[in-house]
């Protein structure tokens, strides 16, 4: 059994990046670099949080990442149960630019 600071498997993580494929370019990018910067390092629960984050609408998903809104803030109360976990919002704090969107 896997536990959550285990790193991720490589069919693992092939999986988990099919799943993170969007519609919407500006996640497709924000999420490609993710990958670059932690791909290596990426564990179990991180795989986790960012897996919950993909249960969300690319509209949505694209407002947390440009801290748009916040989790709370979603009116989707699916959305906001699957942006609320810990493990996603540990993931949103890579995922998100350094500088705020104008």
């Amino acid at each position: 059994m896997e536990t959550a600071d285990a790193l991720l498997d490589e069919r693992a993580l092939s999986k988990l990046k099919w799943r993170c494929r969007r519609g919407l370019l500006e996640n497709d990018l924000l999420i490609a670099r993710f990958f670059q910067g932690h791909e290596a390092t990426l564990t179990v629960r991180q795989a986790k949080g960012l897996s919950d984050l993909m249960d969300l609408s690319d509209n949505d998903l694209l407002d947390l990442l440009l801290k748009r809104k916040a989790a709370g803030q979603l009116a989707d109360e699916s959305a906001k149960a699957s942006a609320s976990t810990s493990e996603a919002h540990d993931v949103l704090k890579l995922l998100q630019p350094s500088t705020p969107a104008p």
